[in-house]
Parts: structure tokens; sequence; C-alpha cells
């Protein structure tokens, strides 16, 4: 039976927060979550309590739903925020609002901060059963995680042990007013059909299927925890460790280790090394796209587009990018030596003091990006292409054109401060400008 100290158990582990933000809709779970906050605070030493209230203007009601939201907080000393939303365009309503609160949640939580979410048993129970119709995979079966990062904080669901009759029942007890959202009787929405239909009649011929679908989570949740074990093994072996600082901005992972491994591992760690950078993991077509693609020509650089990101198959690595891939670079004047950031949006370009290195004569100095033919005179070494030295060192096709090339006089001076050209060089013992290049891995295109 839910009891206010019960949930005060479940939220023991996050006790040292340094606040407890509480996503509030004004509906049954959410006031219940709401007032056993407010009767806990009163006999326990809590974090503070801030409450947030996603206006999303789907309903004619929803200005009243804010109304309530405020006046039940200010009953309680409750501070609120209340965040207004605009969904994104497509074919789910659910899925825009869905995504529209938590990029509001994500934007309000601070570090270390807990949000918490008043999601039940029942949900729990529509989101594997929603799921299941789908053709989830493994870990879609383990249903709402009960804690997870969200932004520079953490989302907790502390109510997902107890049925929403269970809260129904002590919300009468405490004579919480709630509001009682339309979409939950829609029948437009697949979650109401599964709510009110479906589940109900599994439950009439199956007693104990709550107690079933849970003991799935639990195996399921078992066997992920099996898979991510290996696919750690796999990634000690597989990512890249670049000691070229050119390419550590990028995760990658290496094609020869991937290929020595079944598809299903393939795949297993595909999916856990996305997670680990906060990725979406690609669906059962998304996934199979990037595997056809490893054994690619290596100058075919394919390149597969999920979500807010994308992978990239080049120079034997599969390298995880923005979705607008690293930004070329844009040519810009030199007014002086210095620090210099990048028009182009693709890093900062430095320029010191020091021994060796570059030396500075007068003359129109201007940074510029490679435009083909480039060619190079290393002190003590003929004439190499740039697409050589490129091709040498293994620097990938997709970030040549984001390398800066520093010129005077319409002459090519140094790449970067990696290779500088013989006429401009000083010896170490000599008082120079040494250059050393930044990348910036989050970027966009000009």
């Amino acid at each position: 039976m839910f009891t206010p100290q019960a949930l005060h158990e479940q939220l023991a582990h996050c006790a040292q927060a340094p606040v407890w933000w509480l996503g509030l809709s004004g509906g049954l779970d959410s006031m219940v979550l709401l007032e056993a906050l407010t009767q806990l605070g009163k006999i326990h030493s809590l974090p503070p309590v801030v409450a947030i209230h996603v206006h999303h203007g789907l309903h004619p009601l929803a200005d009243k739903w804010v109304e309530h939201c405020e006046q039940q907080c200010a009953l309680r000393n409750i501070s609120l925020h209340i965040k207004h939303v605009q969904l994104e365009p497509g074919a789910s309503i659910e899925a825009a609002a869905r995504n529209a609160r938590y990029e509001a949640f994500a934007s309000l939580i601070g570090p270390e901060d807990v949000l918490l979410l008043a999601h039940h048993l029942d949900d729990q129970l529509e989101t594997l059963l929603f799921r299941l119709v789908r053709g989830t995979g493994l870990r879609g079966l383990t249903g709402m995680p009960p804690r997870r990062q969200l932004g520079s904080g953490q989302l907790f669901r502390p109510l997902l042990g107890w049925p929403r009759s269970e809260l129904e029942v002590w919300a009468q007890q405490q004579a919480l007013r709630w509001i009682d959202d339309p979409a939950n009787t829609d029948a437009r929405f697949a979650r109401t059909t599964l709510r009110h239909q479906i589940l109900p009649v599994l439950r009439q011929h199956w007693p104990m299927v709550d107690a079933s679908l849970m003991r799935l989570v639990e195996h399921v949740a078992e066997a992920n925890s099996l898979l991510d074990e290996r696919a750690a093994e796999d990634l000690e072996r597989a990512q890249l460790c670049a000691a070229d600082p050119w390419l550590q901005p990028w995760s990658a992972l290496q094609l020869d280790v991937l290929l020595s491994l079944s598809p299903a591992r393939q795949n297993n760690l595909l999916r856990y090394w996305l997670q680990l950078h906060g990725k979406r993991t690609p669906d059962h077509r998304q996934s199979a796209a990037v595997l056809d693609q490893l054994g690619a020509a290596d100058d075919s650089q394919p390149v597969v587009q999920i979500d807010d990101y994308q992978l990239r198959r080049s120079a034997g690595h599969l390298w995880q990018q923005p979705i607008t891939g690293v930004a070329a670079g844009v040519s810009q004047p030199l007014a002086a030596f210095g620090d210099t950031l990048l028009a182009g949006g693709n890093g900062v370009l430095c320029m010191r003091q020091a021994q060796g290195g570059i030396s500075y004569r007068p003359g129109n100095w201007h940074i510029g990006y490679r435009q083909g033919g480039e060619r190079l005179k290393l002190t003590g070494r003929p004439h190499r292409s740039l697409k050589q030295l490129f091709q040498e060192a293994g620097i990938p096709a997709w970030l040549r054109p984001a390398v800066p090339l520093l010129f005077c006089d319409g002459e090519l001076v140094s790449v970067a401060g990696r290779w500088n050209a013989e006429a401009f060089s000083v010896n170490d013992d000599q008082s120079g400008w040494r250059l050393e290049w930044q990348p910036a891995a989050q970027v966009s295109l000009p």
C-alpha cells in the first residue's frame, strides 16, 4: 500500500541532491507525489522541492490546468515553474509532446539535481505492451528506467512500484483535487486503447499478468546486463584511443576489430557505444544500414544519419559525428599573429611565440583551406602534396576541409602547425612562432 514513508524510502538514494524538481501535470499521479513530498517535508529534512508544469497548448483548458497547479503549489508553499513549449510537427502528437516535455525539464535542472516523475506501475505495463506490439528489442523490454541521466542532472521515477489504484485510494483519503486530462480517454491515442481496452481484458483472463510482465522486465534486465558486459569488453578493444590531437574530439571504432566480431556482437557493441555517448540507438533498419557499410570500399565514405547525429565510415574507422558533419573552414585574413577563432566554426588556430616553428615576415597573411593541388616543401625533404601528407598521417577525408592552412602572399607556409614550409621554418634554438590547431567537435556548417 502506498504511504509517504514508503516513498521516503524510495527517495533515500537521492536525499543529497541540491534540488528535487517535480514534473507536475496536475493529474492524479503527480498530485499524489506533490502532496506526499509536502507531508514528508514536515517531518524529514528534504532537498528544496520545485515543481515544473509544461504548457503544451494542446487543449482549450490548458490555461485552467496552469491555474490549478499554481493554486495547489501555493497551498503547499512549493515554487512552480511554468514552461510553454511548441511542438515539432510530426506524425505523433504523443511523441512530440513527450519530447517537448523532456527538453523543457532538461533546460531547468542543474548539475546533480533530481527530476521526480510520477509514472506508476500501470504506466510501466502500458509502456511494455506498447513496445511489444511495435516489435521492440531487448532493451525496450526493460520498460521505463527507474532512473537515468537527464541534461546535467538525474531523472527518477519513485512511484513505479505502485499501481494507479493504490495511488487513487490514498489521494481520496487525503481529499486531493486533480485534473482528468481528456487525452487519457481519447481513443485516438494508442496508450488509451492499451489502458482501457487491452490491459483490462488481459487482467480478466490472466489475473497474474501484471506480475508476469514485471518478471519479464527483470529477466530482460539481467540479459541486458550480460550483453553490456560483453559489449564493454569489445569496446575496450575496438574504441579508438587517438594520440593525434586532431582526432581526439571525435569518438570512433576501429573497423578491423568490428569486422572480427559476429554480426550479433557488432550490433550489440554499436548500441552500447552510442548509449555511452547519450545517443538514441538506431532501429533495426538503421542498424542494418550501418553494419552493411562496414565492408564498403575504403574510398566510398558511406554515411548513415540517425536523429541528431551520423555514423561515417572512413580511414579504417566508424566515426560518430554531429548530423551536420564537421564544418569546412572559411578563408579569413590574419590581422595579427595570436590565437585566432576560425570563421567556419571549426576551432581555434593557436599561435604562440616560442623556440622553433615559423618565422614572421611582412606580407599578406591569411588562413585558407584545401582547394586541391597544394604542395609543401618540407625542411630537408622534397615537395609533397597535401593529399600525400594527409594520407600518410591517417587524417580522414571528412576532416581535411576543416584543417586550417596558413598562407603568406599566396604561398603555403604551414598546415596548422603540423607541417611547415622550409622557407619559413626556424631552428628549435631560434625564436619563432609555433602553431597548434584545436578542432571543434560540435560545429554547424556555415
